[in-house]
């Protein structure tokens, strides 16, 4: 398996745990419960994107 997959993966659950202690009532209006989950998830994979990219671009550098 490529481990670049496994990367990504872990990231997503490490954002999705982060993303999990955010309190979306304050911003979010009432009623609007799939707008928030939908909002949580662009949030989860956005993150896990990003950090898995920066992980793998430093992993790389130091690798020279």
């Amino acid at each position: 398996m490529n481990y670049k997959v496994i990367i990504y993966i872990f990231f997503a659950f490490l954002s999705a745990y982060g993303v999990s202690s955010i309190n979306f009532d304050g911003f979010i209006k009432k009623g609007k419960v799939w707008e928030a989950r939908i909002l949580a998830m662009i949030l989860i994979f956005s993150l896990a994107y990003l950090a898995a990219n920066f992980f793998l671009t430093f992993s790389e550098l130091t690798s020279l």
